[in-house]
């Protein structure tokens, strides 16, 4: 058995049309003894900065010495939106395919997502499973994803520990909203396609670290480690209400000012018909929309930003599977 070892390397992701590289830092943790290889990614949309975080906090609190095994991390998957802070790549670098995680496994020879994707795929498709994370927006639970039917990927997420898991149903099972957006492309999807089970939490927030979803996401990471074996000891078992993601969201019909409803908190079950808010008219206070939800279920998200765009989304109800 060789010593325990934590490695760095900069890898060249794709190249921007003046030839500068795009790179990023992927770091690998070999432990003294043979055991499965977690790949680990965050910041693949660059405002989700508490990924990020995360990870440098992981690294922190790794006890090397008792890993058995492989993990791989990779702080900041998409360097191009992390500069710009923002979810999507400019139009002048990636019109085709501005989402990153939209794209993969990617492409070598393909648009600069799909080239960036390529190259983390080599060390994603490696591994015996795939925690992909995500943080959301400031309004929403921390939750995690999963594939519906992957019971190795629902281990996974259940050994996460949030209160709240969502399976998401795919491929020919999926609703017409998930193909339309593109979802295929997901790390999370294109994994279970590879047979490699695969989760995605959402720590909530994003702009600015916030210590509760960054340790969350720091004890969940300790706890998938443990679940898989390359760290001893068992993740604590927990209660946990398990919901079904339901892309079709409670949206804006109209632009202007959303006033979420003041008694309500996101978190709690709610009724068909609960009212979630009230758009309006900020010129002439004309109501424009008393939003509802249009299925009984776990309310996880409810935006707390009042400028509204028609079609922006209002909140998120899940259909309560388990708890």
């Amino acid at each position: 058995m060789s010593p325990e070892t934590h490695t760095d390397e900069e890898v060249t992701l794709a190249r921007l049309p003046s030839g500068v590289a795009l790179t990023t830092t992927v770091h690998t943790y070999s432990g003294s003894a043979d055991g499965p290889t977690l790949y680990v990614q965050a910041a693949q949309h660059g405002r989700e900065i508490n990924g990020t975080e995360t990870l440098r906090r992981f690294h922190d609190r790794l006890p090397l010495e008792s890993l058995s095994g492989t993990i791989v991390a990779v702080p900041v998957a998409n360097p191009l939106t992390f500069d710009r802070v923002s979810y999507t790549a400019p139009e002048q670098f990636d019109s085709v395919n501005p989402n990153m995680n939209r794209v993969w496994p990617g492409d070598a020879d393909g648009s600069l997502h799909q080239r960036m994707a390529a190259r983390l795929w080599e060390f994603a498709a490696r591994a015996d499973a795939i925690v992909d994370l995500h943080t959301g927006s400031p309004d929403l639970l921390p939750h995690v994803v999963y594939r519906e039917g992957d019971d190795r990927a629902r281990d996974l997420a259940r050994a996460f520990g949030t209160d709240i898991l969502l399976s998401e149903e795919a491929g020919e099972d999926a609703p017409e909203e998930w193909h339309r957006r593109d979802f295929a492309g997901k790390l999370r999807v294109a994994a279970a396609e590879a047979g490699v089970p695969a989760i995605t939490p959402e720590l909530a927030h994003s702009k600015q670290i916030v210590e509760g979803a960054v340790e969350t996401g720091v004890d969940g990471l300790l706890n998938v480690c443990r679940s898989l074996g390359l760290l001893p000891g068992n993740a604590p078992r927990r209660e946990q209400t398990v919901a079904r993601n339901h892309l079709g969201q409670v949206t804006a019909d109209n632009s202007g000012l959303f006033r979420p409803a003041p008694t309500l908190e996101f978190g709690r079950l709610v009724s068909a018909g609960t009212e979630l808010g009230t758009v309006y008219d900020p010129t002439t206070y004309e109501v424009l929309q008393t939003a509802t939800a249009d299925r009984e279920g776990l309310l996880y998200s409810l935006t707390q930003e009042a400028t509204v765009t028609a079609g922006d989304k209002l909140a998120s109800v899940a259909l309560v599977r388990e708890q």
